[in-house]
């Protein structure tokens, strides 16, 4: 029996926020492994996503949305990002057509990458993403365009909500990697800790029900984790807020905010693992969480950045 060469690596998918990075991530993979919203900078540390395309497995690192940093959570964010670029085989820069076709064209966050990319000497890979919304003629020169910067490899047009063009870029991705043995086992999704992960979905829950600012004033820990002899699990999670008027946003009137996101939340976790799941969530007000060593150590961060 004529063995299969197997090849292994990976591949860091940047790029501005709310670009698409955990939209592609999951696509690729086939799974959910990243929280998916409708608000920037939602991802908040590299998520391991592991692909399976032939004799390949690809490592997805999708990282944080890289931004002009305020704050030390955003600089700690950007950190991780570029950290997780840096140790992978590949590169992926991940671009929103409409920011660069659009009316409005606010794409600095990109051109900055680029100059970044530029420094490092690193060529990445382009996946122009969202092409359906965009007119053809549009996406042509803008390729030609960042073609002409100098610092990609390849371009491929995607999207990565439909999957269309997604097949291509994965089998670019397969044949990049190295040749090597697996690095996880062929039926693991992902290499994130299962009570991160469960952090991570009522994050992304609460980010999904909130609006405005409140949601980057939140963060999630699972604070116990007790399996039971009948399959089930209990989970405890912690919702640690800076203000008590975050507190009764999320709780709402008579827990029913809180109440709806714990349920949407035990849905999917229970889904994930593929078992029955009893949530408890209490939300905490810690004024400075976002100054917490603790905290940041906890969401996969650096502190002193």
């Amino acid at each position: 029996m004529t063995q299969h060469t197997t090849r292994s690596g990976f591949a860091a998918i940047i790029g501005a926020p709310n670009a698409g990075k955990s939209t592609l991530v999951n696509q690729l993979v086939g799974s959910k492994v990243s929280i998916v919203t409708h608000k920037v900078q939602t991802t908040r540390f590299p998520i391991r996503g592991v692909m399976m395309r032939g004799s390949s497995q690809v490592v997805l690192v999708d990282t944080p949305g890289i931004f002009s940093p305020r704050r030390r959570l955003d600089r700690a964010m950007v950190r991780s990002a570029w950290e997780g670029a840096g140790d992978a085989d590949c590169i992926v820069h991940l671009v929103d057509a409409r920011l660069w076709c659009g009316a409005d064209r606010e794409h600095a966050d990109d051109e900055a990458i680029i100059e970044r990319l530029r420094e490092l000497g690193r060529k990445a890979v382009l996946a122009i993403n969202k092409i359906d919304l965009v007119e053809r003629s549009s996406l042509l020169d803008l390729a030609r365009r960042l073609h002409e910067t100098g610092v990609y490899s390849d371009i491929f047009m995607i999207s990565g909500l439909s999957g269309d063009g997604v097949g291509e870029l994965a089998d670019h991705l397969a044949s990049a990697m190295a040749e090597g043995p697996f690095l996880f086992p062929e039926d693991q999704a992902a290499d994130m800790p299962v009570r991160l992960l469960a952090a991570e979905i009522t994050r992304e829950k609460l980010m999904l029900r909130l609006h405005q600012e409140l949601p980057y004033q939140l963060t999630v820990e699972t604070e116990g984790w007790e399996s039971h002899s009948n399959g089930a699990v209990k989970i405890d999670q912690v919702i640690y807020v800076a203000r008590e008027g975050h507190r009764s946003i999320i709780l709402g009137r008579g827990g029913a905010t809180i109440r709806e996101i714990g349920i949407a939340a035990r849905r999917e976790i229970a889904s994930i693992l593929g078992r029955p799941v009893h949530l408890f969530t209490r939300v905490k007000v810690s004024e400075r969480w976002q100054d917490s060593r603790e905290r940041f150590s906890a969401i996969g961060l650096e502190f002193d950045v």
